[in-house]
């Protein structure tokens, strides 16, 4: 059972990181749809590597650069770089192909079609810069008024937006060019023991933040979160009846950029 858990966890880390699994490693951990399908309950897990592994580079930036307010933004650039580099922008290529697919599709065929154009277009251009530099404000922002906020809140947010892509793949169908789509078997339906997996992983994240940052709002990061979560849901569902791997790196993005508004938000009327 916790061999099982382990190599489908390493399998979530070699699909939806950089990082270089190879070798008798990748022998040991193997590889079938089934088993993709299963990894899909560790994203979350992949939040806890590539979001404390941004936390920490984060924090350390922010305490060997000059005591100055261009650190923090700069801190917050080259934490952000890596975090970027680790994933291969992986989920900003999907919210960049969401957003010129569902700006410059006038039907459901067009949107998918527009979708699977690995060229950038207009629409996904501006999603990108606007995310970008949503996240590198709040943050900046965050810091600001609380700089282990910051820190805690960029691990707990990449966990958490990890978390909430699950539900779409548990509730909504996968639509799209299925034979061709890399992210089909992964994209299949999971079951709630899946959730489970996934609900695991995250909550072990709040209690682990909520332990060392105990005054940190962890709940409006979640609200914010949620919130962003479901307009992305809604958006897929009305425009295209279901959602695509793409979708799923959207929600990502936008439920990250929620989290961090919702701690801000918190903090304001705190």
């Amino acid at each position: 059972m916790l061999t099982r858990f382990v190599r489908h966890f390493l399998l979530a880390v070699q699909f939806f990181t950089r990082l270089p699994i190879t070798g008798r490693l990748a022998a040991w951990v193997g590889f079938s749809n089934t088993m993709l399908r299963a990894s899909a309950a560790h994203f979350p897990g992949v939040g806890w590597l590539v979001g404390g592994s941004t936390a920490i580079l984060f924090s350390l930036f922010l305490t060997v650069l000059p005591s100055h307010a261009a650190s923090v933004w700069l801190s917050a650039i080259l934490s952000t770089v890596f975090g970027v580099l680790l994933t291969g922008a992986f989920h900003e290529d999907g919210l960049a192909d969401t957003a010129d697919g569902l700006g410059g599709g006038m039907t459901r065929d067009q949107a998918l079609e527009i979708m699977k154009d690995s060229r950038l277009g207009t629409y996904g251009a501006i999603a990108l810069f606007l995310a970008l530099f949503c996240k590198l404000s709040l943050l900046v922002l965050l810091s600001q008024i609380n700089t282990l906020w910051a820190v805690a809140g960029i691990f707990a947010a990449h966990v958490t937006s990890r978390f909430s892509p699950l539900f779409l793949i548990r509730f909504m169908q996968h639509v799209g060019d299925t034979p061709q789509s890399k992210s089909k078997p992964l994209a299949e339906t999971i079951g709630n023991t899946a959730l489970a997996v996934g609900f695991t992983w995250w909550i072990s994240a709040m209690a682990l933040t909520a332990h060392f940052v105990p005054a940190i709002p962890l709940w409006a990061g979640v609200f914010g979160c949620i919130v962003c979560t479901l307009y992305v849901a809604r958006m897929l569902h009305r425009r295209l009846d279901g959602f695509t791997g793409d979708g799923l790196g959207a929600t990502q993005q936008l439920a990250e950029i929620g989290f961090y508004l919702g701690l801000v938000l918190a903090a304001n009327y705190s």
